[in-house]
């Protein structure tokens, strides 16, 4: 499909939808099971794109994993923090999970290996992880850009008389060879380098600090992380001060987990019935969440729709059509959600003014040229700043949107076309990335109200 033509949802609609699996939850699953001693089960996994990628990477290394795509699970053998292939090559396509939390655990290994990328990946940031990594003792040498992929990694421990589980040596044997260890590191362009030191530090420190040098405060997706460490059995990770953390000593534990559905992905169907005064109901969206993107459907609800927790969803109420409410907020926490919200922003009933998301220009593209792009098209006034954009209510008018092979441009955009006649979206395929059925679950919900 190389375009999709948006049709019409009506109004008042009522939506029921099941979105896949959270790609944050998943992919910091499959890190901490590899990393934990014993076989782990990961139910409600997203199978993506850059799950995909995440999972045959983790093969390349030698990791034996059984995979059940039908039933949304994975299970996983975990070494206990070693890697089974000592050497080798493994790809990160362009998935920025993937990218990061690879190539700091592959740094912390006792190996050698080259990991390479898709070219949207190779002009994405990696500097400030890679600076933090090699200030720990990796040996990290760019085969062709600065700081970028292709690049070689040689682990921490690579060249120390150590025998793997294989050759009689156990965890006490790994455990001996820790270390503490202190480190500065920028999270300005992505809270992701923090979340991958973080997980991966329990292979190679018995402690280990990390002091913020950078400005950003938003880390909401540090916290799924901590939480999730501590799922996984670690003690933890203190907060010593504002801007430094510290990882205590521990081992993950292989367990049995259920991966939460992605809000990210359900965030677009609570937007649809935002703008149509419709009722929307996503299955197993949970109040106790550990994702930030929660904080967006606390924002609808401050623009006036009503919210519903239930024990099997979530259940949103739009208001009527023309009443809601325009709104101004720093969405550094839950970035993710800008794009949702510029989406519907047009029918809002004032100004939309987004601020503190400067960093999602480095994503898998320039999203905040891809808004004002689209209501350049769309013929709706916006107002494009370095941290954000300010966008007013205007009928969108028919329109081809560029989608700049990103898979968030393009759910959300459709989202616009719920309400306004003939707008299309160039290269739907785009949202394999984290949501391969998105347009046909759209279509399921727009004949079904029609």
């Amino acid at each position: 499909m190389e375009k999709y033509k948006v049709r019409s949802l009506g109004l008042h609609p009522r939506i029921q939808v099941t979105v896949p699996g959270s790609k944050s939850i998943t992919n910091r699953a499959l890190l901490m099971a590899a990393m934990a001693q014993g076989s782990t089960e990961l139910k409600g996994v997203l199978f993506s794109e850059d799950s995909r990628v995440f999972l045959a990477a983790l093969q390349d290394l030698g990791f034996r994993i059984q995979i059940r795509e039908e039933e949304k699970a994975v299970l996983l053998q975990g070494e206990g923090g070693h890697i089974p292939q000592a050497q080798g090559r493994i790809y990160v396509g362009c998935a920025g999970t993937a990218a990061r939390f690879l190539t700091a655990f592959v740094a912390m290994s006792e190996g050698e290996y080259v990991l390479d990328a898709a070219e949207q990946m190779k002009h994405r940031p990696m500097k400030e992880l890679l600076d933090a990594l090699r200030q720990l003792g990796a040996e990290i040498t760019c085969l062709e850009g600065e700081d970028t992929f292709p690049m070689r990694i040689r682990g921490m421990a690579a060249g120390r008389e150590q025998a793997g589980p294989e050759q009689g040596a156990g965890l006490q044997d790994r455990e001996e060879g820790k270390k503490q260890g202190q480190v500065s590191l920028n999270i300005d362009r992505s809270s992701q380098f923090l979340s991958a030191l973080l997980m991966v530090a329990p292979i190679r420190f018995h402690r280990l600090t990390v002091r913020l040098t950078g400005n950003r405060n938003a880390r909401s997706y540090v916290e799924i992380t901590r939480q999730m460490m501590e799922q996984f059995g670690h003690p933890g990770v203190i907060q010593l001060e504002k801007d430094c953390y510290q990882v205590q000593e521990g081992r993950y534990q292989a367990r049995s987990y259920q991966v939460e559905p992605d809000l990210s992905a359900a965030c677009y169907f609570y937007g649809a019935a935002a703008i149509t005064g419709g009722r929307a109901k996503v299955w197993h969206v949970r109040r106790d969440s550990l994702q930030g993107d929660k904080k967006f459907l606390l924002l609808l609800e401050q623009m006036g729709c009503r919210l519903d927790w239930q024990e099997d969803g979530l259940v949103l109420q739009g208001p009527e059509p023309g009443r809601l409410c325009g709104v101004t907020v720093d969405m550094g926490d839950f970035s993710d959600q800008a794009l949702t919200l510029a989406a519907i922003a047009p029918y809002a009933s004032g100004p939309v003014t987004v601020e503190g998301i400067g960093h999602i220009r480095g994503q898998e593209c320039d999203r905040i040229h891809a808004v004002a792009d689209a209501m350049e098209r769309l013929g709706v006034p916006c107002q494009e700043r370095e941290d954000g954009f300010s966008i007013l209510p205007a009928q969108p008018r028919p329109a081809a949107i560029q989608t700049f092979g990103d898979h968030r441009v393009a759910m959300a955009f459709a989202v616009t076309g719920l309400r306004a006649e003939g707008i299309v979206i160039e290269d739907p395929a785009c949202c394999g990335k984290t949501f391969e059925g998105y347009f046909q679950v759209l279509d399921q919900v727009i004949d079904g109200n029609n």
